[in-house]
């Protein structure tokens, strides 16, 4: 079973996430996605909200892939190599492939034993404007036995440190923008001009 591993900070998921979630659940067999720590990053809401916020998320893709795609809180950890370890546990001699942003290319190197989680991992990278992928960034991963595949992928142009710093509703979608405006996170309130940019028919 060829399986996509997907951890983000969700903090708060956006449409981007949205779409990469929906284009990987058309590639593979099963999608295993989770909210994290990020130890680089401090985070406006707690774990259990941001893994509700997913969800939220997953439900709103249309046509539904929940049956194969779906929030795993298990595999949250803040060292990648502890939550591939949990995944094997549950799905055996599976094929894994970890999905990053192109931001989070110049990290790896630095993340807990990434040479032996490389080693045990195809590396999924999905592209992300503003942030440009160098060869020399590629190459030092090869180097530590990545074996890497460039998502042939265009995202929103949103981040969810936008979304914080702006306190807006924009660039999220309708389930998950309720949940943030009932449980008060970012500071973000119920402004009615926002809500008519909020997704509504963004292809998946």
């Amino acid at each position: 079973m060829k399986i996509a591993l997907f951890g983000t900070s969700a903090d708060p998921p956006t449409i981007a996430h949205q779409k990469i979630i929906s284009w990987l659940g058309l590639k593979f067999d099963l999608v295993a996605v989770w909210a994290a720590n990020n130890p680089f990053k401090v985070h406006g809401a707690d774990l259990e909200q941001r893994s509700q916020m997913l969800e939220l998320l997953i439900e709103e893709i249309d046509p539904k892939i929940s049956q194969h795609t779906q929030v795993y809180r298990s595999l949250s950890s803040q060292r990648t190599i502890e939550t591939l370890a949990t995944a094997t546990t549950i799905w055996g001699d599976s094929e894994f492939t970890l999905t990053v942003g192109a931001d989070l290319i110049t990290q790896l190197p630095q993340w807990y034993q990434a040479s032996k989680l490389l080693s045990q991992v195809e590396l999924l990278i999905v592209p992300r404007i503003g942030n440009q992928i160098e060869s020399i960034d590629l190459q030092r991963l090869v180097d530590m036995g990545a074996k890497i595949t460039i998502a042939p992928l265009s995202t929103p142009q949103i981040s969810s440190t936008v979304i914080r710093n702006s306190h807006s509703i924009q660039g999220l979608t309708p389930k998950v923008a309720t949940y943030i405006q009932q449980f008060n996170l970012y500071s973000i309130t119920d402004d009615s001009r926002d809500r008519s940019k909020l997704k509504q028919t963004d292809p998946c």
